[in-house]
């Protein structure tokens, strides 16, 4: 009993979502390998069907509780709005613009347990877009035949789900199964958005960045601090300076700092 209540604990803490998904037969076997599993958490972004249709609640079966509780929102950063960790799934080899570090499901999955997490899954078309995949700290990919590696959107849910079912009846995984990974963030994901927000609009300001090509240069700052695991009290400390640069650039204090390191003898 102790193991069950510590597997569906430790379960409840991670959200499946759904970026933009377009067949309600995907989302309806979504629901229903998630409480084949134990999850519980059903995030759908902007969906392009209706995941309480008739053909999705036909697939689900007896997880038409998972559709009816499942959260609908318009964006991605809102999906992760209180999570503390993000994994995307890609399928693609990767640009040189994001990290190519792709991850084996039973190495990374552990980092989602017990903590507010997501576990993000693309539309089935295209699956997640550069963007999209910025939002994540670490990327997975499911490893399949090279004679046909593309998996359904549902198949890649479903193997994942059971990856985490079957990682959570671990009371104490080992550090060969992922947890090890170093520093884990304790910082709400909305929190670092901040930050890169606030980031952007300096560097904006200051000629760092340009509006043509600020897209990719940020891509790249996330990517740095994302693999940097920070802290809540460094993330605070980083905005500080951020906004006491903000404070020198109203007050036109640079120039007079600038002129007073000439004037030193030093």
């Amino acid at each position: 009993m102790s193991q069950t209540v510590s597997e569906n604990t430790r379960l409840t803490f991670i959200r499946i979502v759904l970026v933009e998904p377009a067949g309600a037969l995907n989302v309806g076997s979504v629901a229903r390998v998630m409480k084949n599993m134990g999850l519980e958490q059903l995030i759908l972004v902007n969906p392009h069907c209706d995941p309480l249709g008739d053909e999705a609640k036909r697939m689900a079966v007896h997880a038409v509780d998972i559709l009816e509780q499942a959260i609908i929102v318009s964006s991605l950063p809102e999906a992760l709005t209180g999570c503390q960790r993000a994994i995307a799934t890609t399928a693609r080899s990767r640009s040189q613009a994001l990290p190519t570090d792709l991850e084996d499901p039973r190495t990374v999955l552990p980092w989602l347990l017990d903590c507010p997490s997501a576990l993000i899954f693309g539309p089935e078309d295209r699956g997640l877009n550069n963007d999209e995949l910025s939002y994540a700290q670490r990327f997975l990919r499911i490893p399949s035949s090279s004679c046909y590696p593309s998996l359904n959107l549902a198949q890649s849910v479903g193997v994942c789900c059971y990856e985490l079912r079957y990682l959570a009846l671990e009371i104490q995984p080992t550090p060969a199964q992922g947890m090890e990974h170093p520093n884990p963030s304790t910082v709400p994901l909305e929190v670092l958005e901040g930050y890169y927000q606030q980031l952007e609009t300096l560097l904006l300001r200051v000629g760092y960045l340009y509006p043509h090509t600020s897209n990719s240069r940020m891509k790249k700052f996330r990517r740095l601090f994302n693999r940097a695991n920070l802290t809540g009290e460094e993330v605070t400390m980083l905005r500080g300076i951020l906004s006491q640069v903000e404070w020198a650039i109203n007050c036109n204090n640079f120039v007079a700092i600038d002129d007073t390191l000439k004037a030193s003898p030093d």
